[in-house]
């Protein structure tokens, strides 16, 4: 009979913990990854950051052990500018929508045509200004992870030096970016 009573206990301690997480609102989703001992960018991954610093677009690689250290950073690089770039292209394909919606272009093909060229241009020039930021290496596996940085006003400054681009969109982009960044980026929360 204790047993039973001290199984319920459980079951209502373990409800009413289910009853308010479900009433706390937005669930708060952790890191999988669960390393203690790496940076937090490694645990919280691919991400748009906002800060005191500024807006910045993050983008996390890693690469396994594979004999050559030195492939291995150069392998944990390319996928950390690799998911930048995804990041980016996310961000780029929601001003363009927004452009379109409030420009009124997506009833001309032709101007749709070209303005979704110009904002893949506009995405392969800003990675060129994208740095590795930092590199980590797990003690316990091997995997190096680094991570891909690119500041918004790097991105605006660009957008400022394409002379070839819509002066419609040039504009669009500098007095909306911020505010689509924040919004993509609690979109992505």
């Amino acid at each position: 009979m204790r047993e039973a009573s001290r199984w319920a206990a459980v079951c209502l301690v373990a409800g009413a913990v289910l009853a308010l997480g479900a009433c706390g609102g937005k669930p708060v989703i952790k890191s999988d990854l669960g390393m203690e001992d790496a940076p937090e960018w490694v645990n919280k991954g691919t991400a748009y950051l906002d800060d005191d610093q500024g807006r910045v677009f993050h983008g996390v690689g890693s690469a396994p052990t594979m004999g050559d250290q030195s492939l291995q950073i150069s392998t944990a690089d390319d996928r950390a500018r690799a998911a930048l770039a995804r990041v980016l292209t996310t961000y780029m394909d929601v001003v363009s929508r927004d452009y379109r919606s409030a420009s009124g272009t997506g009833k001309d093909a032709a101007a749709d045509q070209s303005v979704t060229r110009q904002i893949k241009a506009l995405t392969k020039v800003n990675l060129t200004g994208a740095k590795i930021a930092g590199r980590w290496k797990d003690k316990h596996t091997g995997a190096i992870y680094a991570i891909a940085e690119l500041d918004m006003r790097h991105v605006k400054q660009t957008v400022g030096n394409v002379s070839d681009m819509d002066a419609g969109l040039r504009q669009y982009i500098q007095e909306h970016g911020d505010n689509i960044f924040d919004r993509v980026k609690e979109g992505n929360q």
